[in-house]
């Protein structure tokens, strides 16, 4: 089973024809991502041969739809153009959008979040600033590394791209049903509450690892919603135990006021929720670990 991304999409990538896009289009067909087209509209009707694929270049989303019935887009745009990019992928109504681009706007990020709400939500977002999502042993859609891990058991929401990788390394011999990276910017489309639903709602799912950091106050609501929602063991992990007071830290969702948004408070709230948490990842992966084998 798997969550937002299975065997069966159909996945276009904008931006495919630069640097970032050529590398990672590779190294999704290589984990079997179905990969039906790029788009770039001064390269329309042309291919690029990856390896002996021929993966054609469509000028609009809407065109790669139609020809195609691609239903996932994964967006390699510079941040400058990327707003357009999405907005592009939201008119075409594409049900998955994974915005990979780091260093996007927040205002940017902020508008086609509203225009993705105002067109009634007919296209996920996933990102920005994120490493994408991935259902082992069916579909890649992003930059994870499809040889960490296997298919599995276990459920991974995460902020963090690294800490994504070494949680996914770290329980490689149970593996995981889906991991998805939401990305850790001040404003994000699916958020740990949406995974979480999803994983409740997998019945292949097991087991959940939501990993968090400081800044903001995603992890307590999302405490909140395990509190009141979800029935599977949920584990955490929240980035950040060690930061110094008043310093900024990592990227732009990464701010702390007073109290809150600390990895304590963060840690506090889950476990108020009942969610085991880790002082690192590998203290996380064992409480994971004990779990299953109960």
């Amino acid at each position: 089973m798997a969550i937002f991304l299975t065997k069966d999409s159909k996945v276009i990538v904008q931006g495919m024809t630069g640097a970032t896009g050529m590398k990672h289009t590779k190294l999704m067909l290589g984990d079997g991502t179905n990969i039906v087209g790029g788009v770039n509209p001064r390269k329309a009707g042309t291919s690029v041969d990856f390896d002996g694929t021929e993966v054609p270049v469509f000028g609009t989303v809407k065109e790669a739809m139609e020809k195609t019935g691609a239903d996932v887009s994964v967006l390699f745009v510079p941040p400058a153009f990327a707003k357009a990019a999405v907005v592009e992928a939201i008119d075409a109504e594409i049900p998955l959008a994974v915005v990979i681009t780091e260093g996007i706007a927040v205002h940017d990020s902020a508008a086609f979040w509203a225009y993705a709400n105002a067109k009634g939500n007919k296209t996920r977002i996933i990102g920005p600033n994120c490493p994408g999502l991935i259902t082992p042993g069916q579909s890649n859609a992003g930059i994870i590394p499809g040889d960490i891990t296997k298919p599995g058991r276990i459920g991974l929401v995460s902020k963090s791209g690294t800490l994504t990788y070494q949680m996914m390394y770290e329980l490689r011999d149970i593996g995981f049903s889906s991991a998805v990276g939401i990305g850790g910017d001040p404003v994000i489309g699916t958020t740990h509450i949406d995974a979480l639903a999803a994983f409740e709602a997998d019945p292949e799912t097991d087991l959940i690892v939501m990993i968090g950091e400081i800044g903001g106050d995603a992890e307590e609501r999302a405490a909140d919603y395990i509190k009141a929602n979800v029935t599977k063991p949920v584990v955490g992990y929240v980035a950040g135990f060690t930061a110094p007071e008043g310093k900024t830290m990592g990227h732009a969702g990464a701010i702390v006021s007073g109290s809150s948004g600390t990895a304590q408070a963060k840690k506090e709230a889950l476990e108020a929720a009942g969610v085991k948490v880790g002082k690192t990842p590998t203290e996380t992966a064992k409480l994971a670990r004990a779990i299953l084998g109960s």
